[in-house]
């Protein structure tokens, strides 16, 4: 199981995904049967993936900004109110 939990920045996957996977994560560091050295390993992979996620989501972000032919930025929001 600890291998499933194990990503890297090249893995493409939901960020739906990785916040089940921070979840299984917070489950097993405060599970008290959690051994220090596995502690150690599953911070190390929840901040890898907290990166991911915050990497993933200025995406999403980026995306959801429109440039304007006057070269000023807007809120993209077609389809928001239709």
């Amino acid at each position: 199981m600890a291998e499933e939990l194990m990503t890297s920045a090249q893995d493409e996957k939901s960020i739906e995904e990785a916040f089940r996977q921070l979840e299984d994560l917070t489950e097993k560091l405060e599970s008290r049967e959690t051994s220090l050295e596995d502690s150690f390993r599953y911070y190390k992979q929840g901040m890898e993936l907290l990166k991911y996620c915050s990497e993933k989501l200025d995406t999403v972000e980026k995306k959801m900004l429109q440039m304007n032919e006057d070269g000023t930025v807007s809120e993209f929001s077609r389809g928001i109110n239709e």
